[in-house]
């Protein structure tokens, strides 16, 4: 596994632990589909609905294939040594990916702006430079607005061991 796609899966364990207490849970994965949709109140409720179902997914993914001593949550060491592996998360990724992106377009239009992403991207706990940052990858329009489309493969590149260099990086580096 590169490198980037190391930092990436110690940065997203640290953000999904919701609660602090150093291990992942179901309850770390409630609190962080409730972080998100609390700033997504004017999604749509099939959009505010699919981020909730992919959340639930995502951890019955992982503590099914992860949690091999079989105590309910997941630890460092066990989220790391197989986390990024697309075969068994790969359909997990792709509905997360999927439905964090259509929160980020409440109008439909195809297009997330700027504030929206911010917004979305703090409540899940990154940095708002990293965000910026992240968010200027992918090449906003004049009017600071990128395409649903973009975002969500953004996600998907993050989720992808084999990837470097990709925008998702600027999530665990500091921007120049």
């Amino acid at each position: 596994m590169r490198n980037e796609a190391v930092q990436r899966a110690a940065l997203i364990f640290q953000l999904l632990d919701a609660n602090g207490n150093g291990v992942l849970d179901a309850k770390d994965f409630e609190l962080n589909a409730d972080r998100v949709l609390a700033v997504a109140t004017d999604s749509r409720p099939e959009a505010r609905n699919a981020l909730a179902d992919s959340m639930r997914r995502w951890w019955e993914v992982l503590v099914g294939a992860l949690d091999t001593n079989g105590d309910g949550v997941i630890s460092p060491q066990e989220f790391e040594a197989s986390v990024l592996n697309p075969e068994l998360f790969g359909p997990a990724a792709d509905d997360f990916a999927n439905a964090l992106a259509a929160l980020g377009d409440p109008d439909d239009d195809g297009l997330i702006e700027r504030t929206r992403f911010l917004a979305l991207m703090t409540a899940w706990g990154f940095a708002a430079p990293n965000i910026d940052s992240l968010f200027d990858a992918f090449r906003p329009d004049p009017d600071d607005r990128i395409t649903v489309t973009s975002w969500a493969d953004g996600i998907r590149d993050y989720y992808t061991p084999g990837l470097a260099g990709i925008p998702g990086d600027r999530l665990v580096s500091i921007p120049a």
